[in-house]
This record gives C-alpha cells, structure tokens and sequence, in this order.
C-alpha cells in the first residue's frame, strides 16, 4: 500500500527540519507502507525551496512542487490532490501542529474498512486567544447551520482519505475552494479523530484574524445562499415597515391636523436603511463577484520548480 503524504509549505524553513525528521521517524516504523511524501511551496520567500531541494537529493521519496508566487494555502492542497499517486492520501501542516504520530493509527483505522476518511479534530484550543477561539466556534456553529455540508468544531484539514474520496474532491475544480466545506460535501464516511492541540515548533503562524474572517466568509458563501435569503427577507421586512408608517402619519396627519416633524430621526433612519441597503448590495456583490472569477478558468496554480515527473496542472 502507497500512502502519499501533501504537505502546503509557506516559508516554513525553521520547522521544515523537524517536522521531516519526525516523518521519517514514523514512515521507518510503518515499514509495510510506502511512502509518497509531497511537498507544496506555495510562493515562499525564505529558504523553504532549497530546503526542500537538499531533502529530495537524500530521499527519492521526497516530491516538491515550488508555484511561480503565493495561490494560497486551498491552492497547494488542491494541487498536492490533483499529484497523490497512493492508495492513501495524507494532507497536513509541516508546523507540526498536526503530529506525524497520529498517521500509524489513522492508518489502522482506515483500514479496518468501515470508514473512507480518517479527519482529525481538536478538543482543546490551548494557546490560542480567546477572541479568535469564541469566533472560531461560533463559525462553525453558523456555518453547519446555514449550510449543507457538515464542518465540526475544532476540525484540522489533516485527515488521511482512501483514493476514491481525493479522486472526488479533484473532480470539484472551482477556483473558490473551502476544503473544509469540500470534505464534508462529497460525503464518504468519515471517523473524527480527538486529540490536543498542539502549538507550532517554529515560526510564525501566516493566519490572522482578518484572514481567517476572510477565509470564513469565503465558506460560507461557498456553500450557502442562506446570506441571500436573509437580505431578500430584509427586503421584504423594511418594505412592509416603510408602509405601516406611511399609514400611519397619513391618518395622524388627517385626524389631528399635526404637521410630520421628526426630521433628524428621519435622517437617522433614511441612513440606517441606506445602510441595510448597501450591505444587501454587497452580499450579493460576493456572489457575483465569485461568479466572475470562476468564469474566468484561470489556473489554480502555476508551476515555477519541480523534481516529480508529469506534474499535473490545473
């Protein structure tokens, strides 16, 4: 049995060293298996690149595909997918934030034939702020809520996935990728793994909070219309307000003779609903906007450096 291991790298150079000691710590003690380990460079700017060269003059296990710049993190999974040639297929960090260790008994797992994908999750978020942790649950709480694809809490993108499922998740090749929401999408029976969170051995982490804010609205809209439902339903909400009102002051205005005042709170309100306006606009203006991207057919990625024959590139 192959198992190919797809492992994004992003100026990654002070925890590549220890996270490929570690693998082949672990693959030596798997020795029934082999092993296809890919590593994607995703526009680094340190010496991630010549790292990864010095590996694989040792190891011919050891594959890299280096992009011409930075496509993004669902970029070089995609394109560690479209590459995989084992039975299995493995994508994790090279942080070591998701442990190498785990593989023997994820493996095991899979192969006891109930399950199609082993997916890790975790069950505590120590060392992280609390205000990114209270927003990354209430994330998943939303999104499993306004969607149709399930995404647990806590869940990692390291998993392991029998050839069917990565062949399932290659075939879905648009340009605005969720991986977490294309996981639970294309199905498969899945077996969540717990384990501890575990902080990173070097460096910096590349995620913010303003790109993680991105990165969950990009899923969202990915796979819900939900937000389109809800400025419809504004819409429709302040249409019937704007009439009881107009009822209203038209009646007082004939009965009591009273003159319409109030203009400062109706300035207040023609901005709140100019407001509400502009926000319905630009949900829909996200919608559209990825409708344009995808019209487009641009690649996914494009390829600078590579030491694996017949790339595939999409």
């Amino acid at each position: 049995m192959k198992i190919s291991l797809v492992i994004p790298c992003y100026n990654e150079e002070e925890s590549l060293p220890i996270f490929y000691d570690e693998l082949k710590r672990v693959s030596s003690e798997m020795e029934n298996y082999e092993f296809e380990m890919l590593f994607i460079d995703d526009g680094s700017k340190d010496k991630t690149l010549s790292i990864l060269q010095d590996f694989a003059k040792d190891d011919e296990r050891v594959k890299y595909i280096a992009f011409s710049r930075n496509f993004g993190k669902e970029a070089a999974m995609y394109a560690g997918f479209c590459n995989s040639t084992g039975d299995y297929t493995a994508v994790m960090d090279a942080d070591m934030q998701d442990p190498p260790s785990l593989l023997p008994e994820m493996v095991k797992i899979l192969e006891s034939g109930e399950y199609d994908s082993v997916a890790t999750r975790r069950v505590t978020r120590k060392g992280e702020p609390k205000v990114r942790s209270f927003f990354a649950r209430m994330f998943y709480k939303i999104m499993n809520k306004v969607s149709d694809t399930d995404v647990v809490d806590g869940a990692r993108d390291f998993r392991l996935m029998k050839r069917e499922m990565v062949d399932a998740i290659v075939d879905m090749c648009e340009s605005n990728r969720f991986s977490k929401g294309i996981f639970g999408w294309v199905g498969f029976k899945t077996y969540w793994m717990p384990y501890e969170n575990v902080e990173r051995v070097a460096g910096k982490t590349k995620w913010s909070f303003w790109k993680l804010f991105k990165y969950s609205i990009n899923g969202i809209t990915n796979f819900s219309s939900t937000p389109l439902k809800i400025s419809s339903f504004m819409g429709i909400l302040f249409t019937l307000i704007s009439l009881v009102m107009t009822v209203f002051v038209f009646v007082r205005a004939l009965v009591y003779q009273d003159p319409v005042q109030g203009w400062p709170s109706l300035v207040c309100i023609i901005l709140f609903i100019g407001g509400v306006q502009l926000f319905c606009i630009g949900i829909i203006g996200q919608y559209i906007s990825k409708m344009y991207i995808e019209t487009k057919k641009r690649p996914h990625y494009i390829v600078a450096k590579t030491n694996k024959e017949d790339v595939v590139k999409k």
